[in-house]
């Protein structure tokens, strides 16, 4: 044994590095975080503050700041600034929350990153992300900490301009309005000057112009055909639907894109588009996450992402 060791131990040492590099490699890649940015928090509104009991099983809100009044139910909330109506669905054998959303202004209308920083590997779980922000309403964003290119625009700020082959990103701008727009055709900084907000870097968009923009067999990378799926959509000025779904589980088949896109269709949107899904799917709402977010289909819990959207102040 110590003869060959004495013979090869260039070979075991090299391996050995070698094994300890990839080591690193992985841990660097997909658990190592790392803080490039920490984004100023601007004050948010907490829902736990200022609560009274009122008749009918509603609550109200004293919103801190403004003192609007605030009706909130276990599936609405209404102030002067912001609606949302939560109905659940049940659609090809799959479970589907629909946040109806009718905002006064674009603001209301928000990002935010987990640890409140721009980073690779820096996540934290949905429902983390959206408590500490305030947010009334929430929804897993494109997890952009994922992937090492895509632009990346938060808040009107570019935290990443290296573009995706083939990526088509969902702009949303300063009014509120939304457009899409394939990273190769346009760059970053033409996107700030044409008045983008946030820029999410998923895909694909499901409805362009009023009409399906996916195909009945396309999908994302390796996706299952039936998925637990998130997408935002728009209706009309300032109107606009959170959509996630259930599944991988026996209650809850999941969704092809096509049928994500046939259900958003149904509700009226002009502009649809995929975000982050599977076990990232998540919809959170006045402090509960009300959907059943999974990766394997066996445990109901949270994944962390690296960041939501959101509607709150």
């Amino acid at each position: 044994m110590m003869s060959f060791l004495k013979q090869h131990w260039w070979a075991i040492l090299y391996s050995l590095l070698l094994g300890a590099f990839t080591a690193y490699l992985a841990l660097d890649t997909f658990v190592i975080a790392r803080i490039h940015t920490v984004v100023p928090q601007s004050e948010g509104n907490s829902l736990s503050s200022g609560v009274g009991q009122k008749e009918d099983d509603e609550s109200w809100y004293g919103t801190g700041e403004s003192n609007v009044e605030t009706m909130i139910t276990e599936n609405s909330y209404s102030d002067q600034n912001i609606s949302i109506s939560i109905t659940e669905y049940r659609e090809y054998d799959t479970s589907i929350y629909v946040a109806d959303i009718v905002l006064s202004s674009a603001e209301y209308l928000q990002a935010a990153f987990a640890q409140n920083a721009y980073g690779r590997n820096v996540t934290a779980k949905t429902s983390e992300i959206a408590e500490s922000t305030g947010a009334i309403l929430a929804i897993n964003g494109d997890y952009y900490g994922s992937r090492e290119s895509g632009y990346v625009i938060r808040d009107g700020v570019v935290y990443r301009d290296t573009p995706s082959q083939d990526q088509e990103d969902l702009i949303i701008y300063e009014d509120g309005s939304f457009g899409v727009a394939f990273e190769g055709a346009v760059t970053a900084e033409q996107l700030m000057e044409s008045g983008a907000e946030q820029v999410l870097s998923f895909g694909p968009a499901l409805i362009v112009d009023g009409n399906i923009s996916v195909s009945e067999n396309e999908e994302v990378g390796k996706a299952k055909a039936s998925n637990p799926r998130t997408a935002i959509g728009m209706i009309d000025d300032l109107h606009y639907v959170f959509v996630v779904s259930d599944g991988r589980t026996d209650e809850s088949q999941g969704l092809s894109l096509s049928q994500l896109a046939e259900f958003m269709a149904t509700l009226g949107v002009t502009t649809a588009y995929n975000l982050d899904g599977g076990g990232s799917s998540t919809m959170y709402f006045n402090g509960e996450v009300i959907n059943n977010p999974t990766t394997d289909g066996h445990s109901i819990k949270e994944r962390s992402v690296s960041d939501i959207v959101y509607i709150g102040y």
